[in-house]
């Protein structure tokens, strides 16, 4: 019924005057060739009013018959007695109930004769109808002409995906469903490659592929054709698996996307990767070079689960604690803030956050307090530039406590920012203080929603 359904979408009202049961032209040996002539796309349904199946067929050949001429179409639904005009069905060669026979182009001669399912809403057809509901932004359509199936060397009825990239089309293979149809157009509605922008950002974070490859090249590089070819021979082997992007690293709305990573312009050619799952994580691979070889080897050690996270930061300043406030890197993260004999707070902040910034002089002040204690520490780490493996950031300001002791832990500071409300906090070993004291609104624009 697929192919019935899908070229029944193609059809055309009647313009000769022949008699109509709803919407079904009444045709006889006396007007037949005026039917012919008038609606050169015609579909023949030669019954018995006696047959049970032609019983059952009425309503649906009527309904189909009925979207056809709402739809303008140029095909057009008749029937015949066959009881009554029996030349014609003998001409035809009908021999048994119902028999469907479609005559193109205004010809009598060899008509098509159907054999498929006899409804005009098919679970095949409605899967399809339901899934072209579901999507806005990519057009479906519907055909059963002849000239079409050959253009295309389609020899069954098919679903196809048309697309101007790639390898230009995609055949749908298994179950129709609309799940399945939803799935494939997912799959394959992205090129092997896809530029990072902020029209292709929804489908990028919005589609099911989670984990992200990234390759960082400026568009006028005089190798970037070379680089990219290379990248999309990679691509090619993990569809489905990971998704390989392309991000222009000239171009200034992609600066803070090369922040995130910690990479400068300079730095680029460069290929990253990560996964967006509940906690991101990135990777970096040993080696810079951009061929299909070495990308496909990062790729693949990474889907197998071999490769150790990337976790950036800067280098140890010279006079990190020179000042009441300290200053922390991923370096040397760990050995200050999980030091057995010391209390250590920590602020970790965004050098754009405006948060941030109203909290600086606060904090200083909070350093400022405590620079003298034997057990207490200030400290602040950028975290647009440092990651751990112990902390995640969501937003900022993130305010964390490292109470001393070997046991690690960690408490979050959700109080009143306020110097007495943190030394409050500190006085108790963080038991006091610590809790909302109120809706502040942090800037929650930190790490993945700061890519676009």
């Amino acid at each position: 019924m697929l192919k019935f359904m899908l070229f029944c979408t193609l059809v055309v009202a009647s313009r000769a005057e022949i008699a109509e049961e709803e919407d079904v032209l009444v045709l006889k040996k006396s007007n037949f060739d005026e039917a012919l002539a008038a609606h050169p796309n015609l579909l023949v349904e030669f019954y018995a009013p006696w047959c049970g199946h032609c019983k059952a067929l009425a309503p649906e050949y009527a309904k189909a018959a009925g979207m056809l001429k709402k739809e303008d179409s140029d095909i057009r639904l008749a029937k015949v007695d066959a009881t009554e005009e029996t030349e014609l069905a003998q001409e035809f060669g009908v021999r048994g109930y119902p028999t469907i026979k479609f005559f193109k182009g205004g010809e009598k001669e060899s008509p098509k004769e159907y054999s498929g399912r006899n409804d005009a809403e098919s679970d095949d057809a409605k899967a399809f109808q339901k899934a072209a509901e579901a999507i806005d932004d990519i057009p479906f359509a519907m055909t059963a002409d002849d000239a079409v199936y050959s253009k295309f060397e389609v020899s069954k009825d098919s679903v196809l995906l048309f697309k101007k990239f790639d390898e230009g089309r995609n055949t749908f293979d298994g179950e129709l469903t609309k799940e399945n149809l939803l799935a494939f157009v997912k799959a394959n509605q992205l090129p092997l490659v896809i530029e990072f922008t902020e029209q292709t950002a929804p489908k990028i974070f919005g589609g099911d592929v989670k984990s992200h490859i990234l390759m960082f090249l400026p568009k006028a590089a005089s190798d970037f054709q070379e680089k990219m070819d290379q990248f999309k021979k990679a691509a090619d082997g993990f569809k489905g698996r990971i998704l390989f992007i392309f991000i222009d690293s000239e171009v200034d709305d992609n600066q803070r996307i090369l922040e995130f990573f910690g990479l400068k312009k300079e730095e680029c050619p460069a290929i990253r990767l990560i996964t967006l799952e509940d906690e991101m994580t990135k990777y970096k691979p040993e080696s810079s070079a951009i061929t299909a070889e070495s990308i496909t080897k990062f790729c693949t050690l990474f889907t197998e689960g071999k490769l150790k996270p990337h976790l950036m930061s800067q280098e140890i300043p010279e006079d990190w604690e020179k000042n009441p406030v300290k200053v922390l890197v991923g370096k040397n993260f760990e050995e200050v803030a999980f030091n057995p004999k010391k209390n250590v707070f920590v602020e970790f902040y965004a050098p754009w956050c405006g948060h941030c910034k109203q909290l600086a002089p606060i904090w200083e002040k909070l350093g400022e307090k405590y620079k003298d204690s034997a057990d207490i520490i200030v400290a602040k780490m950028d975290s647009t530039a440092n990651e751990i493996e112990a902390v995640k950031v969501h937003s900022f300001p993130t305010l964390k406590f490292f109470p001393a002791g070997e046991e690690h832990k960690v408490i979050d500071y959700n109080g009143e920012r306020t110097l007495d409300g943190f030394s409050k906090f500190l006085e108790s070993g963080g038991k006091e203080g610590g809790a909302p004291a109120g809706d502040d609104d942090d800037d929650l624009d930190a790490e993945v929603n700061h890519l676009d």
